[in-house]
């Protein structure tokens, strides 16, 4: 099965103090959350707010995701959070993360590999509660800037 990846996209977010556990690096769930709000601009970008999904029936949902840490990260480290989006010929889509440090606490650039999160997500109507099919064309039509969302899937060699 083919898979077309969009160009990826990117944010730029600091470690905060309050995201440290007791070994004084930033918490295992906290990667999700730096995934999820990567995810969140990513598709706010391409005009696809909840208020803007809401009014073509749809929303997007988490079906699962993994994160392979890579390196600590401290209070103070700035990070650029990229992603992907790739469509397949199936209802679930892939989002991919990359949590880059590119300046530690202490200012030093860097460019150094955190973590990759791999997510899989669906497009569900929320009339029928079921995901939908081609969720690239379903998105696609719902954005303002679909460019953000890359091609939909080589269904020919799918």
């Amino acid at each position: 099965m083919s898979v077309e990846q969009s160009p990826p996209f990117g944010v730029r977010i600091g470690v905060r103090s309050y995201e440290m556990d007791v070994n004084g690096h930033v918490n295992h769930a906290v990667y999700h959350q730096y995934g999820e709000h990567a995810r969140m601009e990513h598709f706010r970008a391409a005009g696809l707010s909840q208020h803007a999904l809401g009014a073509h029936g749809l929303t997007i949902v988490l079906l699962s995701t993994t994160v392979h840490f890579r390196a600590e990260l401290r209070a103070g480290d700035e990070l650029r959070i990229d992603s992907v989006i790739a469509f397949s010929a199936r209802k679930p889509f892939t989002m991919s993360h990359r949590i880059v440090r590119v300046a530690a606490a202490d200012g030093a650039r860097t460019d150094d590999l955190a973590a990759e999160v791999e997510c899989t997500l669906g497009v569900l109507d929320t009339t029928t509660r079921r995901l939908v099919a081609d969720p690239h064309g379903r998105l696609v039509a719902a954005s303002s800037d679909p460019a953000l969302l890359g091609p939909g899937p080589d269904v020919s060699t799918s």
